[in-house]
């Protein structure tokens, strides 16, 4: 292929030193090729090792106790959400700590059903929350290729609230259909929640027109950062939006904790998502009062832990530099989208260039389900992922039940993405479909 790595960006081979179990043979003794990152990533020794050491020597429960070891992993803790809110540019305070970005969007979308069901009852609720609350004929808007994840939590404010939800469709190609913005953003609508980059066809959307669009109506903007705040350098306060989602375990960090990011304003106005211990300002057994945020938000114990192994994950990506991240991960897009355009009867779903596209690739094969494509690449050791990728109406409108996607990351190079145009290229020979 014509395509060439641009030298000097990252040094994979150095790299993949830092994350043993590329290492590990599959499937009888094959090169494990890992090119299933938009899943979930792998995680370099510094973010184990973190994890590691705080148990070892550090382990407490944070906020309460008087102790030294409280004292230390409370130190800990908020250190961690202080690094985490450096790298995407933002104030210590403004990170809530989720389990992932699942959690992070159902927070946001809880508040607006909780407001609206306390206003109904005449219930206390933070100064300034009468922008959560929804009215019947009130409108939520998202788009046509959202994970699951940005959908399924708005379809249940609908149903809860009586609000309406309208999308934004897309195009043959894959991208946004903004021809009907102006119609779509009205005086009713009162949240905009869209993905930055899509976990499906890989396409980054425009951000700064949904938002403006937004705020021209006095809606509120949420964005699903998941597939981009890995990917690319980030100022989430720069962003021009409300509130931004992500997830640890897509950014080298471990799994079980989330980010939301959101401005003071909103975040000090929002009613809490899940009650109960370390929350709460005072208690008796007629009613509470919360806690300001963060903690508002941080109901139990918090993922200690995992909030360590992913301020280490910060310092592995800074080091590398996340602009050397995208440039490595553009470079290798441009090589895998040229190599699977010259592999017969197989087609890319979503953008065929990189405009405005990230490394997510998603192709079907002909004549062969996406699943036995899996299936084949896996017995060359390629770990791909297949299925509707949680985007099941993202699938509709492309016109494919399913697809399988490829999606490299910094610790690959272009021999892992040779390999696997090898395998593709004997896929439909196994069916008998060449």
């Amino acid at each position: 292929m014509s395509v060439a790595i641009s030298p000097g960006t990252i040094d994979v081979r150095r790299v993949r030193e830092d994350f043993p179990i590329l290492d590990r043979s599959v499937r009888g003794g094959g090169r494990l090729v890992y090119l299933d990152s938009a899943a979930t990533t792998q995680k370099p020794l510094a973010v184990l090792d973190a994890e590691r050491d705080y148990y070892l020597t550090s382990n407490a429960a944070v906020h309460r106790g008087a102790h030294q070891l409280a004292e230390e992993a409370t130190e800990a803790f908020e250190g961690a959400r202080a690094r985490i809110a450096d790298f995407v540019g933002a104030r210590a305070d403004d990170v809530v700590f989720t389990r992932n970005a699942t959690e992070s969007l159902n927070l946001m979308a809880y508040a607006f059903s909780n407001a609206t069901a306390k206003a109904a009852h005449g219930a206390p609720l933070p100064p300034g929350a009468e922008r959560f609350i929804l009215r019947e004929g009130d409108e939520i808007l998202v788009t046509e290729m959202e994970h699951h994840a940005n959908l399924v939590p708005w379809q249940e404010v609908c149903s809860k609230t009586g609000a309406i939800l309208r999308w934004i469709p897309l195009t043959p190609d894959g991208r946004l259909d903004l021809s009907s913005l102006s119609d779509l953003v009205t005086d009713r609508t009162r949240v905009v929640s869209f993905t930055q980059q899509s976990n499906l066809l890989g396409t980054i959307n425009p951000v700064a027109p949904l938002a403006q669009a937004a705020r021209a109506v006095g809606a509120l903007v949420v964005l699903d950062a998941c597939q981009s705040i890995p990917h690319m350098p980030t100022d989430v306060t720069a962003l021009g939006v409300d509130a931004v989602a992500w997830s640890g375990h897509k950014m080298l960090g471990p799994t079980g904790i989330g980010c939301l990011w959101a401005t003071p304003e909103t975040l000090a106005s929002m009613p809490p998502f899940i009650t109960g211990g370390s929350m709460i300002e005072t208690v008796t057994m007629e009613a509470s009062t919360f806690a300001e945020p963060p903690k508002r938000f941080e109901a139990g114990v918090p993922m200690v832990a995992q909030a360590v192994g992913l301020a280490a994950a910060c310092d592995y990506l800074d080091a590398l530099g996340m602009g050397n991240v995208a440039g490595h991960e553009a470079s290798l897009t441009a090589y895998a989208l040229e190599g699977i355009a010259d592999v017969p009867g197989v087609t890319i779903v979503g953008p065929a260039d990189l405009v405005d596209r990230g490394s997510a690739i998603s192709f079907t094969v002909d004549g062969v389900h996406p699943h036995d494509v899996g299936q084949v690449l896996d017995s060359s050791g390629i770990a791909v992922r297949v299925g509707h990728h949680c985007a099941w109406p993202g699938c509709r409108a492309m016109g494919v039940p399913a697809t399988t996607r490829m999606s490299p990351y910094i610790y690959n190079d272009t021999d892992d993405i040779d390999d696997f145009i090898q395998a593709l290229g004997r896929v439909r020979q196994v069916f008998g479909e060449a």
